[in-house]
């Protein structure tokens, strides 16, 4: 047998065993950039049907009310919509731009005295909403793919260059 032969031999049976994890099983990972705190984080938030404590735990922080420092427990299937739209999206590295997540009630009826469009009753008091955006993509694309996906929220703020999503009742509005 010569070395060629051995050597082919050897790859070919050591990589049989190793089956490929099914799309269930892969972990899931967010990269985020905080635009107003100018934090970024990468962090495997769930393997297979298992989130991750510390994982979330690191992202309720950094998805804090970041004028009072606030922190609640984000609801995970938010983290869920956002790595399935960059998976549809075609890029699982891709990192989010946060321009805003949890809101405390004080931070909302702030934003709702110098702002329009900021409803009464945001699911951004609930953990339960995050607006971004990707810095080389279209908010119209990245709002058609969230669409797509036909979970929560998605609010479309073409203007302000950002995509609101969230974990409530599915329904779109915006531009």
């Amino acid at each position: 047998m010569n070395r060629r032969h051995f050597l082919g031999l050897a790859l070919s049976t050591a990589a049989a065993p190793v089956l490929a994890k099914s799309p269930s099983e892969r972990p899931r990972v967010l990269s985020l950039h905080h635009m107003h705190t100018d934090e970024k984080i990468a962090v495997t938030y769930r393997i297979g049907d298992r989130y991750q404590r510390a994982a979330l735990g690191k992202l309720n922080h950094f998805f804090r009310d970041f004028r009072t420092d606030d922190v609640v427990a984000i609801d995970p299937q938010l983290f869920d919509i956002l790595y399935d739209v960059k998976l549809r999206l075609g890029d699982p590295d891709a990192t989010y731009q946060i321009l805003s997540a949890y809101r405390s009630p004080r931070t909302n009826a702030m934003l709702r005295r110098t702002s329009r469009g900021v409803a009464k009753k945001s699911l951004h008091m609930t953990g339960q909403a995050v607006d971004v955006r990707f810095p080389d993509l279209s908010t119209r694309h990245l709002r058609d793919t969230a669409v797509a996906l036909s979970r929560g929220g998605v609010g479309y703020y073409p203007r302000s260059n950002f995509v609101h999503l969230d974990t409530g009742t599915v329904r779109r509005w915006g531009a």
